[in-house]
């Protein structure tokens, strides 16, 4: 008996919706979770070819003295300058997508999971068939980020103007998960869509 490929779900949200819990929990019940965070950083590592291209591009002040990339050095270039932002997605964004799909295609669970900051934004949603949005008060999205990275609220603005709008979010997802409690009912929110999403076929109802 052949076995069925496993459908992918894409998890998305905003800066400092707690999409990573969400994933961790999901990854805890046994699916396969790939993060496309993670696969945007092992591309530009040491000695692949993107990590020259960039340096090349915007000059050795965003690199760190043992030759990794100083993303919070890249991170200033790019945000005040959307023609460099531009440059930057269209380098990564082919390179993030091979290794995503690489890696796809080694789950074993029933479905698994893109998480993805810029599921949409990226157009990596076309490699899901069906996605998940985390859903935060903006409100709540900034104190969680200035807690958590130490960044300036007027950082925080500048990120969350570059993802998609929260409006134009709600009308891609499927399915929407309001994180605005505490992490225990985020838990038992994940379960109860786990429980629905391993009774779906290919991702559709």
């Amino acid at each position: 008996m052949k076995l069925m490929k496993p459908w992918i779900l894409g998890l998305t949200g905003g800066i400092g919706s707690g999409k990573s819990a969400a994933a961790q929990h999901f990854s805890e019940l046994g699916i396969h979770t790939v993060d496309a965070d993670h696969a945007a950083r092992w591309v530009v590592e040491p000695g692949r070819p993107a990590l020259a291209r960039i340096s090349e591009h915007f000059g050795s002040q965003i690199l760190q003295s043992d030759g990794q990339l100083d993303r919070a050095a890249l991170r200033t270039e790019v945000f005040r300058n959307p023609e460099q932002r531009r440059w930057l997605e269209a380098l990564l964004h082919p390179l993030i997508g091979e290794e995503i799909r690489l890696n796809l295609e080694l789950a074993k669970s029933p479905y698994a999971i893109l998480v993805s900051p810029l599921l949409i934004e990226s157009g990596q949603h076309h490699m899901t068939q069906r996605i998940l949005l985390v859903d935060t008060p903006e409100l709540i999205q900034i104190q969680r980020t200035i807690a958590r990275d130490k960044v300036s609220e007027e950082q925080v603005q500048a990120i969350l103007q570059a993802q998609a709008t929260r409006e134009h979010r709600l009308q891609q997802a499927h399915d929407v998960l309001i994180n605005d409690r505490d992490l225990g009912w985020l838990e038992s929110e994940v379960k109860r869509l786990h429980d629905f999403y391993c009774n779906l076929k290919g991702g559709v109802q």
